[in-house]
């Protein structure tokens, strides 16, 4: 039964954090492939699912954000597009049990639409491939995250939409323009709330970016512009350069602080992005409660 994301959102839905950070955490070097690991190393893989289960995400994503063919290509792995993206899939699907959610995460190509770059067909057979071996290997759902240019996140939900029945959100990175409420394209949320209705998107929402109080105003535009569920991943503020390491100054307590105001602005999911950990999580689900 295909899940219906109006009805699931009707109460507050917490989902899960990081997972580049942390399997960066678990020995991953930075620069390399995370998607190689859904085969060269599934348990690494398998604890970044299972520690969000156990902090209380009810919906978890699936280590697939760069399993696409342009993206596996500079790693040597184009071919393995479809194998990675159905390991990726199953090992989350192990991890949640019956109990959790699985949201199949694609990310962009890296390819600028408007610069020509890639014929639209050849992008969208490659968001057609990562979304097909996605559903087979049992996802709830897809959430396409991280977009900054409107017209790539148009080509890939018009994909998804056509080789799947999976539910799809669509999600951009707001944190550019004056009040740091634009994609680094120039998008608004009005904007990607106007196609993701026209393109039948089952949900619309932010992820990465600045911080959460950031995605409070980018929620409360998007609630404006329309009536689907809305999806936030903000992440852990914004990173800073400490003992040549990238380190998220944002705590789970303070970042737990704004949930109330993502959900009056209108989030019906919430979660974090890069910085964001399972006590991330655990905090966020504890001031969900609170809100209940």
């Amino acid at each position: 039964m295909t899940l219906d994301l109006k009805v699931y959102s009707s109460k507050v839905r917490v989902t899960d954090g990081a997972w580049g950070t942390q399997l960066q955490a678990r020995g991953l070097p930075p620069g390399a492939c995370p998607e190689l690991w859904n085969v060269e190393n599934p348990r690494a893989v398998e604890a970044v699912a299972q520690s969000y289960v156990a902090a209380g995400s009810e919906i978890i994503i699936t280590n697939t954000f760069g399993g696409n063919r342009f993206v596996l290509g500079s790693h040597g792995a184009a071919a393995r597009t479809a194998e990675l993206c159905r390991a990726g899939a199953a090992i989350s699907r192990k991890a949640a049990g019956k109990g959790v959610k699985v949201f199949g995460s694609i990310g962009p190509t890296g390819k600028i639409v408007m610069m020509g770059e890639v014929p639209e067909k050849e992008l969208a057979a490659a968001f057609a491939e990562a979304a097909t071996a996605i559903e087979l290997a049992g996802a709830d759902a897809i959430v396409l995250e991280s977009f900054s240019e409107l017209e790539e996140i148009r080509i890939a939900l018009d994909a998804a939409k056509r080789a799947t029945k999976l539910p799809v959100v669509a999600s951009m990175t707001f944190a550019s323009g004056p009040d740091k409420t634009r994609s680094m394209m120039g998008t608004s949320p009005a904007e990607l709330a106007k196609l993701a209705e026209e393109e039948g998107a089952d949900a619309v929402g932010a992820n990465c970016g600045i911080g959460p109080e950031n995605y409070v105003k980018v929620a409360a535009l998007l609630r404006e512009a329309t009536g689907l569920p809305i999806w936030t991943k903000p992440n852990a503020g914004v990173p800073k350069i400490a003992g040549g390491k990238t380190v998220f100054p944002m705590g789970p307590a303070e970042f737990a602080s704004y949930v109330s105001r993502l959900i009056e602005a209108g989030a019906n999911f919430i979660g974090g992005c890069c910085g964001t950990t399972p006590e991330h999580i655990r905090a966020i689900r504890e001031a969900v409660k609170c809100q209940s």
